[in-house]
């Protein structure tokens, strides 16, 4: 080694000593000072919590690690605990609010607290705040004082921070992998509903002096960002799983996004209805894409309203299934029609605006008289319902829940439907109105044959058009059915077969002496079908709209209950004729025996 590298070696050699001895030093600074600074943090701490949440929180630790040198902290087996009795007097005093929190963890985690400004600036500006695996227990009670009250805290943080601090700011507060609880204590007896594997993030959280009354903020909050990956959970009444993936929400945005819905039945179609007991429509539900804008997110907070500008669902398909050979519950199924379903939820929710979009929807039901079953499906279903609430009554400024729908049924007839459902109806009033075009009439035998016994042999469906006034007792309107070449079989159900027989001579009278094989027919004449449908107050929703619609193109057809009388008044005097023509010929039969019988010899 030549002299100048000897010299460089030294230079360095006590260079790197010398920051050694700095770093040590720093590092021994640094346990100093957070050693004896560590009673007057405690202290400092425990007081800005008491103090800036109008003395209704305490927070309670073990230990607190300070690292001064890389501004690094931790707070072991923290607490913050509401003090009820302080709860209670803000209630009279009116300033309680609606959410009481508990949150318990073994460590917070604190990044980069800049100590140099503390001293210098007098501000504390942390980098980040880590809550992980945090227990967070939220208790509701509504109180009638805090109605229309901004997201803002009622009195200001910064009152109790300013006799020594400039500012209090968090860049990031990570609350990750949390068991959070809601407790509602809204009703008599409260009820609890659980999450796990939930993360919060909470954005730019600041205490300055005005940061209380800043608009922009949530409670001194910037945003929040919730996320919810692959949760699932059981149904109380175990007949489903229910799975949601790639759950998001930003406050700032009002967004919510969620990748995946699916409502998964425990058990098979013919299955479902045993384990329930009773003939019980059996639900499959899987949506890929969801998103709402505009969620009011103070409002759910205080008050657990979903209030959604918009809403979009796209990509899915909903399958109902009902087993109606077993008997029914034994209550008669009134008020579950969709908006009184809607009404009866126990959290209040409005979407002021729901678009669908490539939504496969469809009915089927297993026939107890025919031992099969029939489905009806209408796939690529898009549109729009609009003003979807159980806002309270007395509240509702539009009353009418509107339904826009375009699909095409069986996957062939292009169909536009129109619902229009009253959410102050006492009967569950609704109507429907819409039309059907360009379909073979031979397609509708899977629900035809199952569920009706009649089979379309031929038929096309031109346009049918309907306008039906519904409630929970009947349905009523009228039915334009414009078709050609229509001829149908009737069928039965025989013991001991498998698939249904034809009724060939009723088939064959019900085409000549009742079926409209076109219609307008070759003069031009047009049957209109009046509908009055009795509804079976054990049947669903589904199950209603079906059977009315049902009714309109058989009497249309010409299959009214008198016609049908008419012809098995036919078949019955057929087979009449028939018993005495083979009765005659037994008689006859039995008198060429006699007389051919031989002679007995004497």
């Amino acid at each position: 080694m030549n002299e100048r590298s000897r010299r460089i070696f030294t230079v360095f050699k006590w260079t790197a000593g010398i920051a050694v001895l700095l770093f040590l030093a720093a590092d021994a600074a640094s346990w100093y000072f957070g050693k004896k600074l560590r009673p007057v943090i405690t202290s400092e701490l425990k007081d800005l919590v008491l103090n800036s949440t109008d003395s209704l929180y305490t927070i309670e630790f073990s230990t607190v690690n300070t690292n001064f040198l890389f501004g690094n902290a931790s707070i072991l087996d923290v607490k913050i605990i509401p003090d009820t009795n302080i709860f209670n007097k803000l209630v009279k005093l009116k300033r309680a609010p609606n959410n009481i929190y508990q949150v318990s963890l073994k460590k917070l985690t604190i990044r980069n607290f800049h100590p140099y400004r503390c001293f210098s600036e007098k501000k504390i500006n942390i980098n980040e705040l880590l809550f992980d695996h945090p227990s967070v227990v939220m208790i509701n009670r509504q109180f009638a004082f805090n109605e229309n009250k901004p997201a803002r805290p009622l009195k200001s943080p910064y009152a109790y921070i300013s006799r020594f601090l400039k500012e209090v700011s968090v860049r990031n507060i990570y609350l990750r992998d949390i068991s959070f609880k809601y407790v509602n204590r809204n009703v008599p007896v409260p009820e609890t509903d659980s999450l796990e594997r939930l993360n919060i993030t909470l954005k730019d959280w600041l205490i300055d002096a005005h940061s209380a009354t800043d608009t922009s903020r949530i409670y001194l909050l910037k945003d929040v960002l919730i996320d919810l990956n692959d949760y699932q959970f059981a149904t109380p009444d175990s007949l489903y799983r229910l799975h949601v993936n790639e759950f998001s929400f930003r406050a700032s945005t009002g967004q919510m996004n969620v990748k995946k819905f699916i409502l998964e039945p425990r058990y098979d179609e013919m299955e479902f209805g045993h384990v329930a007991g009773y003939a019980k429509d059996r639900f499959s539900i899987q949506m890929s894409d969801i998103s709402l804008d505009g969620i009011d997110l103070p409002l759910y907070v205080k008050k657990q309203q979903l209030l959604a500008r918009e809403m979009n669902i796209a990509n899915g398909f909903v399958s109902v299934f009902n087993n109606n050979e077993l008997k029914p519950k034994g209550t008669e199924r009134m008020d579950k029609f969709p908006h009184q379903l809607l009404q009866a939820l126990k959290g209040k929710l409005t979407v002021e605006k729901l678009n669908l979009s490539n939504i496969d929807l469809s009915y089927a039901e297993f026939d107890r008289d025919s031992k099969q079953k029939g489905k009806i499906t209408f796939e690529n279903t898009s549109g729009t319902i609009l003003n979807v609430t159980n806002e309270e009554k007395a509240k509702l400024k539009n009353h009418f829940m509107l339904a826009n729908l375009n699909t095409d049924m069986m996957g062939q007839g292009k169909l536009m439907v129109n619902f229009r459902f009253d959410l102050t109806a006492q009967n569950g009033g609704f109507s429907y109105s819409g039309q059907l075009t360009n379909m073979d009439g031979a397609v509708l035998n899977r629900i035809t044959k199952p569920l009706g016994m009649v089979q379309v042999r031929s038929g096309e469906v031109k346009k049918l058009t309907f306008d039906i006034e519904a409630d929970n007792v009947s349905a009523r309107g009228k039915m334009n059915f414009a078709y050609h070449n229509l001829s149908v079989g009737l069928l039965k159900k025989v013991e001991g077969k498998r698939r249904l027989v034809k009724q060939g001579l009723i088939s064959m009278l019900a085409n000549a002496l009742v079926i409209h094989p076109d219609n307008p027919d070759d003069k031009g004449k047009f049957i209109t079908a009046p509908i009055y449908y009795q509804r079976d107050p054990k049947n669903s929703f589904f199950s209603f709209v079906w059977k009315t619609m049902f009714q309109g193109i058989k009497y249309t057809v010409g299959l009214t209950p008198e016609k049908e009388a008419e012809i098995q008044a036919q078949i019955d005097k057929f087979e009449q004729m028939k018993s005495d023509r083979d009765e005659r010929r037994d008689a006859r039969q039995k008198r060429k025996s006699s007389v051919r019988k031989p002679q007995t010899e004497d």
